[in-house]
């Protein structure tokens, strides 16, 4: 993949984002086609503003009468930043191969700290396995999906059963995890804003290696090689981990950097890269029904 070229993309958006005064996730969107998607946009899953979610259904559904496969995708933004409506070319990309895609926001810093997010995201997940079928989907084939922060969320998710098990959800009704560019064993902490973030009393249980059992649902890791910002060796250590106690992860490694790594799924950068198909085969290999785990005590 010439992902020289690739880069060179990247830096004709940058400059056309200072040119348009629009962010670089807009701009991207704007090349972002309506056609390939329905959407239902601004369905509350809680009480704050900021519990509330986007949905993409295909426009040309499989034929066959089967349930879609249901991506929840959660976004980056250092636990800080991001709305739904910034990753529109991700719920496109998804649902643009076969896949009904729920988009949550969840609260961010300086409204909560850890661990309120992650409450909202294990909310987000039960409100998608329980509606997935009104939308076509299959509740049996739920993969989470996450960039950044949004894949250490999935990841933990997926590891420390808790918050999945508040909510009635037990952790073989994950069917599987994608995770990009994820912050799976980032400790000790620099930023002073994150040592806020992640008080010191729960720090350790925000790290999804320290909670790994080998019970975990299926993981794929993708990770840049070339990320500047969250260190690959995070996908290594984790990667490492679940393999030594025997869950099933593959690890898929890119010629990119951090932003770029999602960035590949969008329309004027997919076809450069091979992120958005080897998600799409990862996720049509998911069979329909998860593993047999530990349920919910």
């Amino acid at each position: 993949m010439p992902s020289a070229l690739l880069n060179s993309l990247l830096l004709v958006t940058t400059a056309g984002v200072a040119l348009s005064a629009c962010s670089p996730a807009h701009l991207v969107n704007a090349w972002t086609p309506r056609s390939t998607y329905q959407a239902t946009t601004g369905i509350m899953y809680g009480q704050s503003t900021r519990q509330s979610l986007d949905v993409y259904v295909p426009a040309r559904r499989a034929e066959g009468g089967a349930g879609m496969p249901v991506v929840v995708f959660f976004y980056g933004g250092s636990w800080q930043d991001g709305t739904r409506d910034e990753y529109r070319f991700v719920g496109e990309a998804l649902a643009s191969r076969g896949f009904l895609v729920v988009l949550p926001d969840y609260r961010t810093y300086p409204e909560v700290v850890f661990p309120a997010f992650m409450q909202d995201a294990a909310l987000a997940v039960r409100w998608a396995r329980d509606h997935a079928q009104a939308f076509g989907g299959d509740s049996g084939r739920l993969i989470l999906m996450g960039h950044s922060a949004g894949a250490q969320i999935v990841a933990l998710l997926a590891t420390d059963t808790r918050y999945l098990c508040a909510n009635g959800v037990a952790q073989h009704d994950i069917a599987a995890v994608v995770g990009l560019a994820g912050p799976y064993d980032f400790l000790p902490l620099q930023s002073a804003v994150l040592r806020r973030i992640f008080p010191e009393a729960v720090r350790d249980e925000s790290q999804p290696i320290r909670f790994v059992s080998g019970h975990e649902p299926p993981m794929w890791l993708g990770v840049g090689d070339r990320d500047s910002l969250v260190d690959p060796g995070n996908t290594d250590r984790f990667a490492r981990r679940l393999r030594e106690m025997g869950a099933d992860v593959q690890v898929h490694r890119y010629d990119l950097g951090h932003a770029l790594l999602l960035g590949a799924l969008a329309v004027p950068f997919r076809k450069f890269s091979t992120v958005l198909d080897d998600i799409t085969a990862y996720v049509n290999s998911v069979p329909a029904s998860a593993p047999e785990t530990v349920a919910c005590p």
